[in-house]
């Protein structure tokens, strides 16, 4: 049968407190924990006191070097945006942890506040602004190189049609060749304009076409789930342009894994969403599509240029694939974003019905 740790009683004036705390006795086992922790990490109090420092690492990946000093340096530390993982999902939390002495008791207090939805929403705007601001330079450039490439061609063509030696034609093939590839990546980086008509379809229809695209190379050490929820209703939609960017994501992921060591798995996961915003707009209702990959997860130094247009991870990248991405969720009015850490990276994509 369950007991409380009698030193509750040392914490009782913590049992109120709207953040989460925790605290870990000499041994660095877990001795106490409020209500506002049981909530944050998803777990009661009976199985929360049956775990120690090192438990606790391994379930919600976090580092535990700085705390297990503590003790020693009888000091207190904070870090700020460490990502744990609570029931698979990535949480983002500022994390403080103090040494407290009570006569012949040592004691460790861990304080967790999940990072305000507030600055999370001003950080997108942000970035969006920026990546609007990354968007219009990029095609601006785009549409100048576009026309010279166009004369270029043409010229290359007239040339060819003049030269009296047929070997020298294979320098005016070069010249349309390589006008050609830089036209399609022009086009690439010009990107959908706009969408086309929308008809009802259901969106398992579309993500089950994206999950045999990518079967047909997909490496030996990554697996494709499915994790749908069968209760989600069609509506309405451009089924060609959110296949493009639902796939952009997948291939991105698998790129990721394939050169990783073990067996990896990207899950397509499916729900409903009820009441949320997107875009600054309250909708009763919504569609979430979740692409999570099981792999080294993004670079910090990435991660706030991620839906940038030529930002790319990949020495052999374009930087495209989650820029036109994000545009095609745009104009199905829908909202993507992204949480990651190491062994775990999740796109979430919203879609109002």
């Amino acid at each position: 049968m369950f007991n409380e740790p009698s030193t509750n009683l040392t914490f009782i004036f913590l049992e109120e407190a709207k953040t989460a705390f925790v605290a870990l006795d000499a041994s660095l086992n877990l001795i106490y924990a409020n209500p506002a922790s049981e909530q944050l990490l998803s777990q009661s109090k009976q199985r929360l006191y049956q775990q120690n420092l090192k438990t606790l690492a391994e379930q919600f990946h976090f580092s535990t070097d700085s705390i297990e000093n503590l003790l020693g340096e009888k000091s207190s530390f904070t870090e700020n945006e460490i990502t744990l993982l609570v029931d698979g999902h990535p949480l983002l939390i500022n994390l403080s942890a103090s040494y407290l002495g009570l006569k012949t008791e040592e004691y460790v207090i861990i304080e967790m506040r999940g990072i305000d939805q507030q600055k999370r929403i001003s950080q997108v705007h942000y970035q969006e602004h920026q990546q609007k601001a990354a968007q219009e330079l990029v095609r601006g450039l785009a549409h100048e190189i576009k026309n010279p490439l166009g004369g270029l061609r043409g010229a290359a063509q007239l040339l060819e049609s003049e030269l009296p030696n047929p070997e020298l034609k294979e320098f005016t093939q070069i010249i349309i060749e390589q006008a050609d590839r830089l036209s399609a990546l022009v086009n690439r980086l010009l990107g959908p304009q706009k969408i086309g008509t929308k008809s009802i379809h259901n969106i398992h229809s579309v993500l089950e076409k994206v999950r045999k695209l990518v079967n047909l190379d997909l490496p030996n050490n990554v697996t494709i789930q499915m994790d749908y929820d069968p209760s989600i209703p069609d509506f309405e939609m451009q089924t060609d342009l959110l296949q493009q960017a639902f796939l952009n994501i997948v291939q991105n992921a698998v790129q990721a894994l394939q050169n990783e060591q073990g067996e990896h798995t990207v899950t397509l996961r499916t729900r409903t969403a009820h009441q949320i915003t997107i875009n600054g707009l309250p909708q009763r209702l919504a569609t979430e599509v979740k692409i999570i990959d099981t792999g080294p997860g993004i670079p910090e130094h990435l991660r706030n240029t991620l839906f940038y247009p030529m930002v790319t991870g990949r020495k052999d990248g374009t930087g495209l694939g989650l820029s036109i991405a994000q545009e095609l969720i745009k104009q199905h009015h829908g909202r993507i974003e992204f949480n990651s850490a190491k062994g775990l990276t999740e796109f979430a994509i919203y879609l109002p019905m």
